[in-house]
């Protein structure tokens, strides 16, 4: 599938062009209705703008960047898409998310768990109480915050036989010493996903989990033209981290119905930067 850069009206898109042509015709989500958990900028945005740019209606979801997300939904192609503030550390306001976004869209076909927080935390025994606030925090809106939207969005998912896509990371499979709570949760975000895929069949309901290595956003391109970058870009064979369009290119695949067998797959977009 060729990349296509995304450009709207001829104007730049938060750092991402949008191709007023409508991108491929051979992809047309015309009707249907996605919710992307964090969606004001990095790769949820990316994800956002493609879904929309091929006929999706978006509910886009921030924590606290509400100004960021609504000119997000004003400048996206179409319309009626609307911005679903949250935060996903309260199991309560996780798990009312999708049927917030059945009222204002009026139904659900694409779940995109992409919303997720990495802090380092301290070497263990160093400070014990500050580890396990950032254990129990990371947990919370990485893993447990995705499990109750899923399990929320289950009926109306299964009403149009649907897709749930959840963004985890290579962290999950190589460790992430400096982050141990951000790999143990994308781990369980696999595992999560594997397990929903087969429960979920008979209702038609699809899961895909896509994995990626460091990618080139917003939220990323302080660390890779800090010093940390050169180190970052070595760990790639072809000294390029991830570029988000590959991201959000391999999400529309999995939502588009042209590749339903990648139910219960977990999905590496690493550019080779580790091999499994």
């Amino acid at each position: 599938m060729p990349r296509r850069r995304l450009r709207s009206g001829g104007a730049a898109l938060g750092g991402f062009d949008m191709d007023a042509s409508g991108g491929d015709k051979g992809i047309d989500l015309a009707g249907r209705c996605a919710l992307v958990t964090g969606a004001s900028r990095g790769l949820g945005r990316h994800i956002a703008a493609l879904l929309a740019e091929h006929g999706a209606r978006l509910a886009l979801h921030c924590r606290a960047a509400e100004h960021e997300a609504r000119r997000l939904a004003e400048q996206l192609p179409g319309g009626g898409h609307t911005v679903l503030a949250a935060d996903l550390a309260d199991p309560d306001e996780a798990a009312a998310l999708p049927g917030r976004a059945v009222r204002a869209l009026g139904g659900l076909d694409i779940l995109v768990n992409n919303a997720g927080i990495y802090e380092r935390m301290p070497a263990v025994g160093e400070d014990t109480a500050l580890w396990r606030h950032l254990w129990e925090r990371t947990i919370a809106v990485n893993l447990t915050a995705p499990a109750l939207i899923c399990e929320a969005a289950v009926a109306y998912l299964a009403e149009r036989r649907g897709y749930i896509v959840n963004v985890s990371s290579r962290g999950a499979f190589r460790g992430e010493p400096e982050a141990p709570a951000y790999g143990a949760s994308k781990s369980g975000l696999n595992a999560l996903g594997q397990s929903l895929a087969i429960a979920l069949a008979p209702r038609g309901i699809k899961v895909v989990t896509v994995a990626p290595a460091w990618v080139e956003t917003d939220m990323t391109r302080h660390y890779l033209a800090g010093p940390e970058g050169e180190k970052i870009r070595a760990q790639f064979p072809g000294g390029q981290v991830v570029d988000p369009q590959d991201l959000a290119w391999t999400v529309l695949l999995a939502v588009s119905g042209r590749a339903d067998a990648l139910t219960g797959s977990v999905i590496d977009v690493n550019s080779a930067s580790y091999l499994r």
